[in-house]
């Protein structure tokens, strides 16, 4: 397993400092096309193995899921990146150096996004057909991801097929870790005014950077939940980060006399389910369910009066 993760840190490393036409722009086309002929492979396997598709939640009721947990803010935050992704907002600090036109950003970033919400849908069906066929049970669908994506991807796919599945999903936090540090790298260098065309300035920003990255791995190797508490953290910090992305774009959109409610009020709805996600999650506060929701209600609706105050000023001044 250090051998695995040696490889992945070394290949982090590389991506990170190296143009992005020279490891990045060289393996994600291949990365992309096992990512869609899986999902795809997986789609048509719903049909033709006839899995059952029947919500896990009606199991207890539309609020509550067999774990107690509550469909208000849970699944918001674990289909995280397939409904609304802050993470792909940072991605503007490597995209804008790699466009030539800004109108090809419906295509990199809306249409993208588009396919990645189908692919988080696919996955979604597949583990609830897992649960309902036997395949699977609810406590391994909710403390083993892994061990359900092996399943599912074998019983649809065979060996072969099903392995090509499994090394899609790979595909998706290995390609998060390497674009979150080279544009955190960027965004450094900008932040510092560090001219990021000279290689040793490019490797002292990635030093501390990398440092961080190696007691992640430790921490990772330790203990045997980590992985499970890095990524709710992940998937939070995820959709906090799409609530920054909607602050900007309802600003920019008041300053434009365009209707900013359109980017506002999912802003809103996030807003919501991050501050009711960390402070009634064990990660977070840990506050009851009731305490949670009418916090989270009370810090949205400051969020939102303080929003719509500056959209207004700006709408008056642009």
């Amino acid at each position: 397993m250090w051998i695995v993760y040696g490889v992945i840190f070394a290949y982090y490393l590389i991506a990170t400092l190296l143009p992005i036409d020279k490891i990045i722009g060289k393996i994600y086309p291949i990365f992309g096309c096992i990512l869609l002929l899986s999902a795809l492979g997986v789609f048509i396997g719903l049909f033709v193995k006839g899995y059952k598709l029947d919500e896990l939640w009606e199991q207890s009721s539309f609020f509550t899921n067999p774990f107690g947990e509550r469909f208000i803010p849970i699944f918001f935050v674990t289909v995280a990146c397939g409904i609304t992704s802050g993470f792909h907002s940072t991605q503007s600090t490597i995209i804008s150096r790699t466009m030539s036109n800004e109108h090809e950003g419906r295509m990199t970033f809306y249409n993208m996004m588009i396919l990645e919400g189908f692919i988080a849908m696919v996955w979604a069906a597949a583990a609830m057909g897992a649960v309902n066929l036997s395949l699977v049970t609810n406590d391994t669908l909710h403390t083993q991801a892994t061990t359900v994506v092996g399943t599912v991807a074998k019983d649809m796919l065979g060996s072969v097929g099903g392995m090509i599945a499994i090394i899609g999903v790979i595909v998706l936090p290995i390609t998060t870790g390497d674009t979150a540090l080279r544009s955190l790298r960027i965004m450094a260098g900008d932040a510092l005014h560090i001219d990021s065309s000279k290689k040793k300035n490019n490797l002292l920003l990635a030093l501390p950077i990398f440092a961080v990255v190696a007691g992640v791995l430790i921490f990772a190797k330790a203990n045997s939940d980590s992985f499970g508490i890095l990524w709710r953290y992940f998937s939070w910090a995820n959709e906090t980060i799409a609530v920054f992305s909607f602050t900007l774009i309802s600003v920019y959109m008041s300053k434009n006399k365009m209707p900013y409610l359109m980017a506002l009020l999912p802003g809103m709805f996030y807003m919501y389910v991050v501050c009711a996600y960390i402070l009634s999650a064990k990660i977070g506060f840990g506050l009851s369910w009731t305490e949670s929701y009418i916090t989270a209600a009370a810090l949205t609706a400051a969020y939102t009066a303080a929003l719509v105050t500056v959209c207004q000023k700006r709408e008056k001044t642009a």
